[in-house]
């Protein structure tokens, strides 16, 4: 489509573009996690990606009005199931402000630092010797080199044990953190 609304026809001077998502936000208490789980198990529909608050699927070039139809009629039954689903467990978000963490040592140094696991709880204040990135939303919440602080633990305490996933923390559980051994406060 043109920015004017007139359609144009397949492929006529278009760039090519990444396959679609689909984004449905879900309004509390609901989790996408619990949702996306219902639809495996009662559609076997597998969603792109789910949180604590959303889920999306991805409209791939494989897929036609069958497979969309079967996406569609899945999200009616859900919404239909809803009320009877289990809340979403509550992940504590800090505002923005509280998720921007003072650079207490330039990245590279912190990474190839000394370092030590300690509880997450023993982390407040310790400087980052990882990156800690939880999926979704996918964008990292902690650097190598950061200072670590409550708000942003919390965050991370409340979102694994909602099922928020960790890849690259040398423990994805978070029961400990990995942090520089030089920077003990």
């Amino acid at each position: 489509m043109t920015p004017d609304g007139r359609r144009r026809p397949p492929g006529a001077g278009e760039p090519p573009v990444a396959s679609p998502r689909l984004s449905v936000p879900l309004p509390r208490p609901l989790c996408g996690r619990t949702r996306a789980d219902w639809l495996r198990r009662h559609h076997a529909v597998d969603m792109h990606l789910s949180d604590h608050r959303r889920i999306s699927a991805q409209i791939a070039h494989g897929d036609d009005d069958s497979t969309a139809g079967r996406l569609l009629r899945a999200l009616e039954d859900l919404v239909r199931h809803a009320p009877d689903l289990r809340p979403a467990p509550k992940v504590r978000v800090p505002d923005p402000g509280g998720l921007r963490l003072e650079q207490a040592a330039p990245p590279r140094d912190a990474y190839f630092a000394r370092h030590e696991d300690v509880p997450l709880d023993a982390a407040e204040g310790r400087v980052a010797a990882v990156m800690i990135t939880p999926y979704p939303p996918g964008i990292p919440a902690v650097l190598p080199g950061e200072r670590l602080t409550a708000p942003v633990l919390e965050y991370l305490r409340s979102g694994v044990d909602a099922g928020m996933y960790i890849p690259d923390a040398a423990d994805s559980s978070l029961r400990t953190v990995r942090v520089t051994a030089d920077a003990a406060p």
